[in-house]
């Protein structure tokens, strides 16, 4: 029996998806099944992925529900005791697996192992800055603030934490066993990270190496963004529905938190006017942002309005010099974090 099943769901990735799986069969840690879910994918994605001849591989077939429907679907197959996701446009390097299972056997009482992220590009270069979440001492306020495991792609969770989550529903036409909740096209990973804090008690905690390699897509709109935000409040909503208490506590903060992250993304997508815009509701939402994260919140804010005041060529020369400035610290405390 396989130690740790891979579940990679595929929808229009053809660009991305053979160094993907190949990312996959390149881990040290060999124990593994990879469960390929075709989500209905439109273009070539599962033709290239049945030329991969690894015994480990299956593809799964299904119609279209959705990155949540997808992982779904492969939890639902998987045999193995540790459940590892990776988006199908997305890297591991190949020490993911085996610190991950070494950290889980380490830890009875973490549920949810995951790592830090290093962004690539569309060609898969380092652009040279990481996703830095919060390690330990996680929280379900840090939950509906944040979302500190960062991206699909980040973490291996022990099965049992799913099976303490599942609920049966009748949805296709006849009754399954979810995790993830299918109704959400966007948040479906933050909305079940939260219900695992608040239903269980088992413990999320991260690796400090960057061990995914996050592809960062030059394709997004503003009205994107808006529809992350809809969705943002529906998982709101449904968090509300069994835990009252602590979403009236937590909600205003998380409501600020989540606009500052959108500001972030539209000055990545150089939207100057909606960075500004986010940036503004966040601060009158709940000015605590500027107490609890007063670096990140000003260097956003001033990005914003830089955005819209200076010209651009002018702009992109004082962001590159920031990032690369970020990057460069960022990569600092890593390296501290790893031999500490």
């Amino acid at each position: 029996m396989k130690k740790v099943s891979v579940i990679v769901p595929v929808y229009g990735v053809e660009k991305y998806i053979a160094a993907t799986v190949q990312s996959v069969l390149d881990q040290t840690y060999k124990n593994f099944e990879l469960l390929i879910i075709d989500d209905a994918s439109p273009d070539r994605s599962v033709e290239i992925c049945e030329q991969f001849t690894d015994p480990r591989i299956k593809i799964i077939r299904q119609g279209n529900r959705g990155l949540a429907g997808a992982r779904n679907t492969g939890i639902r197959h998987a045999q193995g005791e540790y459940l590892a996701f990776l988006d199908g446009d997305d890297l591991w390097v190949p020490e993911k697996l085996e610190k991950h299972v070494a950290h889980l056997e380490k830890l009875p009482n973490v549920g949810i192992s995951f790592s830090r992220s290093a962004f690539v590009n569309e060609a898969g270069e380092p652009l040279g800055t990481y996703q830095m979440p919060k390690l330990k001492g996680i929280t379900v306020p840090h939950l509906l603030c944040r979302n500190p495991i960062g991206n699909g792609s980040a973490p291996v969770i022990r099965k049992e934490v799913f099976e303490d989550i599942k609920y049966q529903d009748n949805i296709y036409g006849c009754l399954e066993d979810f995790y993830f909740d299918e109704s959400f096209r966007q948040c479906e990973d933050i909305e079940c990270w939260i219900r695992i804090g608040i239903q269980t008690n088992w413990q999320m905690e991260g690796i400090p190496e960057a061990l995914t390699l996050y592809r960062v897509n030059s394709g997004g709109l503003s009205s994107n963004m808006l529809k992350q935000f809809d969705f943002w409040e529906k998982v709101m909503q449904k968090t509300r529905s069994y835990a009252p208490e602590i979403v009236d506590k937590w909600e205003p903060l998380a409501r600020a938190y989540i606009m500052r992250y959108l500001a972030r993304r539209a000055v990545r997508l150089q939207d100057g006017s909606m960075a500004v815009k986010m940036m503004n509701q966040a601060l009158a939402t709940n000015w605590r942002i500027l107490i609890e994260e007063p670096r990140r919140t000003l260097l956003t804010l001033a990005a914003a309005y830089l955005l819209v005041l200076l010209p651009e060529s002018f702009y992109n020369s004082i962001e590159s010099i920031a990032l690369k400035s970020t990057g460069a610290n960022q990569k600092r405390r890593i390296l501290q974090d790893q031999s500490s």
